[in-house]
């Protein structure tokens, strides 16, 4: 009998944390972490520029607790704010583990996500990347939706062409596939969407879990996801995606279309417009 190679699923948590995040919510986010059923090897957390003292506290306080059960948690101190593009590259490039899960410095996975995770990853190899549904949230405990996504390959590559196929704070990814993508770079507030649609046009697989995995907390999104200037970095990936290959001309111009029916109104119809769009 053949037997069939283990694979190694060891996995590295990475995440940032800058200046005004709130020190409550970093301590959930990596209690969250803590408590998962299948824990990580080791926990990345980059400092995107200078902290408060509340939120250094909490992270003595947390290397620690994840220490004395043998987790390892390595900070890594950026002099300034970079951003996050390149807070996580920094970060992806220091991670030991073949495999990475992502995690925002204020939301609360399940306990069972990142168990879920590898055991998708066991059964489905040839994907790269696997995401999931998010419950969002503004109070802790009161779900406001749901976000899903599609489920497959074959619709995830055509959802890609005009959405984000992937909540980022929940993906889970094979470190060298990244890397092999160029990993995350700077373009504010798409630094994942151009991770993805670069890895889809190289031919990277990408998957989602049809179960939520993470309480993602909701801030103001649908203000920071709009204006001229958002619009405009919109459209420079589009074309990006256009000159990969990704997309065609025809595709590219829809693209450009959709992307200023959800950029450009007013803030309070744009909200309207990703309330409708978020539950699709």
């Amino acid at each position: 009998m053949i037997m069939k190679e283990e694979v190694n699923l060891e996995y590295s948590v990475l995440m940032s944390v800058y200046i005004k995040e709130k020190p409550e919510f970093l301590e959930r986010a990596l209690e969250s972490i803590y408590n998962q059923t299948l824990k990580p090897r080791e926990v990345i957390l980059v400092k995107d520029g200078l902290l408060t003292e509340e939120l250094e506290t909490i992270i003595s306080k947390e290397i620690r607790k994840f220490n004395e059960s043998n987790i390892d948690f390595t900070c890594i101190q950026l002099e300034k704010n970079m951003g996050l593009g390149t807070a996580l590259q920094t970060g992806l490039e220091k991670c030991d583990c073949d495999y990475i899960a992502r995690m925002d410095s204020d939301d609360i996975a399940v306990s069972d996500r990142l168990e879920k995770q590898v055991n998708y990853i066991k059964n489905n190899s040839q994907v790269s990347v696997v995401g999931g549904y998010i419950n969002e949230f503004v109070k802790e405990g009161k779900v406001i939706r749901t976000k899903t996504m599609p489920l497959n390959y074959e619709e995830l590559y055509k959802y890609g062409k005009y959405r984000n196929p992937l909540n980022h704070m929940t993906v889970f990814f094979r470190k060298k596939d990244v890397l092999d993508a160029g990993g995350y770079k700077p373009m504010k507030g798409l630094e994942d969407y151009y991770l993805w649609s670069r890895m889809l046009a190289k031919g990277y697989k990408i998957g989602n879990i049809d179960q939520v995995l993470v309480n993602a907390r909701l801030g103001n999104f649908a203000n920071r996801r709009g204006g001229w200037e958002y619009f405009v970095t919109y459209c420079k990936l589009r074309k990006i995606q256009n000159k990969l290959g990704y997309t065609n001309i025809f595709e590219l111009i829809s693209g450009v279309i959709f992307t200023a029916m959800i950029t450009l109104p007013p803030n309070n119809i744009r909200g309207c417009i990703y309330k409708i769009l978020r539950k699709k």
